[in-house]
């Protein structure tokens, strides 16, 4: 039976393990996040591995895993001798958050109020409260309180978490 495997690869192989494994006519999954970080001054947009040093493949267990253990670049398939499948719902969840070949993970919504942390920037570790959102959905307007000072500031809503 034809199921989903993860494919443990080594590190920074996942894009040579797929076309590899593509080439020999196996489907497989190599989802890619793309994020917003703050790098050398800058945000930037980052595109990377969704689960770095893993790629999924679909085949049928007992015709096919002997080549795939044996694919340049491969550590293993998870589960060793007895591999375990992943089910299509998660492939399909992955892939429906899948938009031009990269996963786009979404900030968490946000109420009027609450209190965030910004986790990166040169801002980063100062703690607000969130007041709204700007025209477009990835900047926020923030209060935040200095000594003796309280500020309204516009940061990136990937940089912020709620705060505990």
């Amino acid at each position: 039976m034809i199921q989903w495997y993860a494919i443990y690869t080594k590190p920074k192989s996942e894009g040579l393990v797929a076309d590899s494994l593509s080439r020999a006519g196996i489907e497989v999954f190599n989802p890619h996040l793309k994020q917003r970080r703050y790098l050398q001054g800058h945000y930037r947009d980052i595109i990377r591995p969704l689960f770095p040093s893993y790629i999924f493949a679909r085949f049928e267990h007992i015709n096919t895993s002997w080549m795939i253990r044996y694919t340049r670049g491969v550590k293993k398939i998870v589960g060793g001798d007895s591999p375990w499948p992943v089910s299509d719902d998660i492939i399909d969840l992955i892939k429906s958050n899948e938009k031009d070949g990269v996963v786009t993970l979404r900030s968490p919504k946000l109420i009027c109020g609450d209190k965030v942390v910004i986790k990166d920037g040169p801002l980063q570790g100062l703690i607000g409260i969130f007041e709204r959102e700007t025209k477009g959905d990835e900047r926020v307007v923030l209060l935040l309180n200095a000594v003796e000072y309280q500020a309204r500031v516009i940061v990136y809503n990937s940089s912020l978490a709620k705060a505990s």
